[in-house]
C-alpha cells in the first residue's frame, strides 16, 4: 500500500525545494549584476529576478505569507520609517564625527545621475529585489517548516552574504572605510566582514518591521529611505 503523505508534509517539501531554487537564482543574480551585466541592465535584470522569485514562491506559500497585502497598514508604517530615517540621517550629517561617512566616490556625479540613482536604480533595482527576496520570499518559505523567527534569521544571514561582492571595493570608494579598516588585504577582509554583519543585523530589523506591519511595503519604504535619502545627502556632501 502506498504511504499517504500529509498535506503539511507535501507543503514543506515544496517549500524546501523552492528555497533551494531561490538561493540558486539569487547566487547567479548577484554575480550577474555585480560582475557581468552592464550598468544599464541593472534595473531590468533585478526587477525581473524579483518577479521570478514571487512566481516561484507562490507555488508554496500564499500572498499574505509573503507580505503582499495590508498595503494601507504597510504604507502608514513605512511613512513613519521614512520620517524617522530622514531625521536620523540629518542628525548624523550635523555631527562632525559621523558626517564623513557620507563621503563616497560612488556619488561623485551630476544631477541626472542623482535623479536616476535615487528614483530609479535604488528603488526598482535594489530595494524591490532585496525586499522581495530577503523579507518576503525567503522568510516565508523557511518559516513554512521552521517558524518565522528562524525564517527571518536564515534570510538575514543570506542578506549579509548577498553584500560580499558589493563590499569588496568599499575601501576604495569610501575614505572613512579606508582609514578605519586599512587599504591592504587584511583591511579589505575586515571591511567585508563588517558589511556582512551590519547588513545581516539590518536584515533582521527589516524582517521585524515587515512582520509587525504585515506588509513588505513597510520594509521597502524603510529600505528606500535609508538608501535613496542617504545617497542624496552624500551627493550634496561631496559638493560642499
Amino acid at each position: 500500500m502506498n504511504e499517504v503523505i500529509a498535506p503539511s508534509a507535501v507543503a514543506q517539501d515544496i517549500a524546501g525545494r523552492t528555497v533551494a531554487a531561490v538561493v540558486g537564482i539569487l547566487a547567479v543574480a548577484n554575480v550577474m549584476s555585480n560582475r557581468v551585466l552592464p550598468a544599464a541592465l541593472y534595473v531590468p535584470w533585478n526587477f525581473g529576478v524579483a518577479v521570478l522569485l514571487v512566481v516561484l514562491a507562490r507555488r508554496a506559500v500564499g500572498a499574505s505569507d509573503l507580505g503582499l497585502g495590508e498595503w494601507r497598514r504597510g504604507f502608514l508604517v513605512g511613512m513613519v520609517l521614512v520620517v524617522a530615517t530622514t531625521a536620523l540621517l540629518l542628525l548624523g550629517l550635523a555631527m562632525p564625527s559621523i558626517n564623513k561617512l557620507f563621503e563616497d566616490r560612488r556619488v561623485d556625479s551630476g544631477i541626472p545621475t542623482l535623479i536616476y540613482q535615487a528614483l530609479v536604480r535604488i528603488p526598482l533595482g535594489t530595494v524591490v529585489l532585496e525586499e522581495i527576496a530577503f523579507r518576503a520570499v525567503l522568510p516565508a518559505l523557511v518559516a513554512k517548516r521552521f517558524g518565522i523567527l528562524r525564517g527571518s534569521i536564515a534570510a538575514s544571514v543570506l542578506f549579509g552574504l548577498w553584500h560580499v561582492l558589493p563590499a569588496l571595493n568599499i575601501n576604495k570608494v569610501n575614505p572613512v572605510a579606508r582609514d578605519v579598516f586599512g587599504s591592504g588585504v587584511g583591511g579589505k577582509t575586515i571591511a567585508v566582514v563588517f558589511a556582512v554583519v551590519g547588513t545581516m543585523v539590518a536584515g533582521l530589523w527589516l524582517c521585524l518591521i515587515r512582520y509587525r506591519a504585515r506588509s513588505v511595503l513597510a520594509s521597502m519604504m524603510g529600505h528606500l529611505a535609508t538608501n535613496s535619502i542617504g545617497f542624496t545627502i552624500a551627493w550634496f556632501v561631496t559638493r560642499t
